[in-house]
């Protein structure tokens, strides 16, 4: 054998070997680069979200609360600019989860739903085009932006102009060429989803662009879910207050202390419950031998129902006097208070006169319970009912066709006792109710007692009865006993 035959057979090995070097450096070169690269993404990620938690902190110093909305711009405004977006917006749930709201704006943002042609050219100004943004809520699952929510995925669409899931204006400033959309979590739960649309430059959003709009939003959740509960506990101290001048304002509605009357004892009492009722009671003198007694109850809760109840003692006390027809009064008050009457608010009410000569007793109900009536000379409660519907129910013709006055002929030692839901409706822990068979029996068995000793008594039991247990509606008696 030759020796360049040798010489060559050799060389074959020595450049293979060279080549596998060669593709092995390369290949490392290549790895290097792509973790520079991704060093260098994570480190722009990391010093993003430093800026991002530095900036955001700033709405919580020195501040004893935070204010949502000014929180949300400040997010937003930082996402846009980081991402180098065109736009944005932040859009978050409602308490129940089910509707998506726009809450933070940032940029001319395209809408991402259909609009009624009609609705196009108010889309032509910035401050028109937030305002349908905002007046428009979506519904879990709806567009892409309630698919994101639902899904809990961030989306990453490169090509708008190509999905047909993004509508498209016909308007150029309008259009939608790329578009970022992240899932906003606290927790495992979606609360919220910001949107990022048209990369600035024309450019497409990328991974990377993806990945920082995700921990961008990651660092935002905790911020906004706070500020969330905050504005719970803002609006959870609103309804206090309210709550607080409702009370005021049904306790300085009822009476301070009763008429005395000859031959009349008078005496009532008033529970309030944990939610506002609208209960009320009061005392009029008519004239020197009558006297109007009444007992009502305002469907509405909160400060809507005791405002209700002011308007209410106002007009019966400005009426009275003009009515000794216990229906005739409740007529005037139907055509006086319907109008002024929230579809879902009523009033159910007892109204009386008394001739404190004669001892007749005239008796007109608007949907309320009917007064308990004892004799002195028959032990069992006399239900004295009549015909009529609660206020605000019906039209004024119909009201006052059905309403009518009987009339009791009361003696001395008779006791009359008037109430209102709250009492027989009282709930105790095992979600029992009190009932009127019970109030029933605490008149019967104490048939001796006085008017201020049978409220007593009764108040007792049906305290006991409920226990710890804290009741939502008024308990409210009033009772009369001829001497």
């Amino acid at each position: 054998m030759s020796l360049s035959l040798v010489q060559a057979g050799f060389e074959i090995p020595i450049l293979l070997i060279a080549l596998l070097i060669t593709l092995y450096t390369l290949r490392l070169q290549q790895r290097n680069r792509t973790l520079r690269r991704e060093r260098a993404e994570l480190r722009q990620e990391k010093e993003v979200t430093l800026g991002f938690v530095e900036n955001v902190s700033q709405v919580f110093t020195n501040a004893e609360s935070v204010e949502m909305d000014q929180l949300l711009r400040r997010v937003l405004h930082y996402a846009v600019r980081t991402c180098k977006a065109g736009s944005g917006a932040i859009y978050l749930l409602d308490k129940r989860g089910k509707y998506l709201h726009a809450r933070a704006l940032s940029g001319v943002i395209p809408p991402l739903f259909e609009l009624h042609a009609e609705l196009v050219p108010e889309a032509n100004s910035t401050e028109s085009l937030h305002q349908l943004l905002i007046d428009r809520r979506l519904r879990r699952g709806e567009t892409v932006i309630g698919e994101v929510a639902t899904q809990g995925s961030a989306l990453l669409i490169e090509d708008a102009e190509l999905d047909a899931r993004i509508p498209q204006l016909p308007i150029d400033f309008l259009r939608i060429r790329t578009l970022l959309l992240t899932p906003m979590r606290f927790g495992n739960e979606v609360i919220g989803v910001m949107v990022l649309a048209n990369r600035t430059g024309n450019n497409r959003f990328s991974l990377s662009d993806l990945s920082l709009s995700q921990a961008l939003a990651a660092q935002a959740s905790v911020p906004i879910h706070y500020a969330e509960l905050q504005e719970a506990l803002e609006e959870k101290r609103q309804l206090d207050r309210d709550m607080q001048i409702a009370r005021q304002i049904q306790h300085s509605l009822l009476p301070q202390e009763l008429p005395a009357l000859p031959g009349v004892e008078l005496a009532g009492f008033n529970h309030p419950a944990l939610d506002i009722g609208g209960d009320y009671y009061d005392v009029i003198e008519i004239n020197e031998h009558q006297v109007a007694m009444v007992i009502a109850d305002v469907s509405g809760k909160g400060i809507g129902g005791a405002l209700m109840m002011a308007v209410c003692r106002s007009v019966i006390q400005a009426e009275a006097p003009q009515h000794a027809d216990p229906a005739a009064m409740l007529i005037r008050l139907n055509e006086t208070l319907s109008v002024n009457l929230a579809e879902d608010m009523f009033i159910s009410m007892l109204y009386m006169v008394l001739n404190t000569q004669t001892h007749e007793l005239s008796i007109a109900r608007a949907g309320h319970e009917a007064p308990l009536i004892l004799h002195r000379d028959n032990p069992s409660v006399d239900r004295t009912e009549s015909s009529g519907i609660a206020i605000g129910l019906v039209d004024a013709a119909t009201f006052s066709s059905i309403i009518e006055t009987r009339r009791v002929q009361l003696h001395p030692g008779d006791l009359v006792l008037t109430y209102t839901d709250g009492i027989t409706e009282a709930m105790n822990a095992q979600d029992e109710e009190w009932g009127i068979d019970n109030l029933i029996e605490v008149i019967e068995t104490q048939a001796a007692s006085s008017a201020a000793e049978m409220i007593k008594l009764i108040e007792k039991e049906v305290l006991h009865f409920a226990g710890n247990r804290p009741q939502h509606d008024d308990m409210t008696l009033l009772a009369i006993h001829l001497h």
